[in-house]
């Protein structure tokens, strides 16, 4: 009887240390930091490789049919997803065809428009005064360039990457939102939080010729697999790549 129950203790000792989870320490030993210049930037090739093959012909997901539409729409995704952006847009665009016609007018109305987006009073007000700007300074064309797009209402730095990037082709930066700031964190290729800090890092460690794709791919991912809460690490073909500190165990057939 005494035997039968020191092996019953035994037992559930046993699976009460299976079930501990394991220490995000544990997890990130398994990955292969680099030590030098050369091996990050292998890593960084890499990293650029299998987001490519994990996500062909990424792009923008805001709908749009010119760079004028697609700065509207990029000041409308603020706190506010693309996928409510898009069906918020088809409307607008067919009311305001043009620039012009954003420009005359009145805030309330338009603010009334987008009143599903969020922030529609703030919204309306860097739409109509963009429109006016685009109209008597830029010939009713959005510029393509980083000065010019930053003399906008509206226009800070990530919705200038952003049209330039997609109407333009310009890769002018790094577009940084919040699915690329974590992740760069995650990743290891910034140790900053300002979003123009880390524009610069990753400006400094991508190529220029992927800067536009890289931003398209690391949201695309932020949104598929790298969320926020519970990173779904065993899905991730970076997973072999990365030691962030919230990396999962289940990614690494720990748990």
């Amino acid at each position: 009887m005494e035997a039968r129950k020191e092996r019953s203790a035994k037992s559930g000792q046993r699976r009460a240390e299976q079930k501990k989870p394991i220490s995000h320490d544990l997890i990130r030993a398994y990955v292969k930091r680099p030590k030098n210049a050369a091996e990050r930037q292998a890593r960084m090739s890499e990293i650029l490789r299998r987001l490519e093959k994990m996500y062909p012909g990424a792009t923008c997901a805001l709908h749009h049919e010119n760079p004028w539409q697609l700065l509207v729409a990029t000041i409308l995704s603020a706190q506010c997803t693309d996928k409510l952006v898009n069906e918020v847009t088809p409307g607008l665009f067919a009311k305001y065809p043009t620039p012009m016609d954003f420009a005359s007018v009145r805030q309330e109305v338009l603010a009334n428009d987008i009143h599903r987006t969020g922030f529609f009073n703030n919204k309306a007000k860097s739409i109509i005064g963009a429109a006016k700007r685009v109209v008597a300074e830029f010939g009713g064309e959005v510029p393509r360039t980083m000065e010019e797009m930053l003399t906008i209402p509206g226009a800070a730095r990530k919705t200038a990457n952003v049209v330039l990037g997609t109407a333009y082709g310009i890769a002018s930066g790094v577009v940084v939102d919040t699915h690329v700031q974590r992740l760069a964190a995650r990743l290891d290729l910034t140790k900053n939080t300002n979003p123009v800090k880390i524009e610069q890092d990753l400006m400094n460690t991508v190529p220029q010729s992927k800067w536009i794709l890289f931003s398209h791919e690391l949201i695309l991912h932020g949104r598929a697999l790298c969320q926020a809460r519970n990173p779904k690490c065993a899905a991730c073909d970076l997973n072999s790549l990365c030691y962030a500190k919230d990396k999962t165990a289940l990614g690494l057939g720990l748990a």
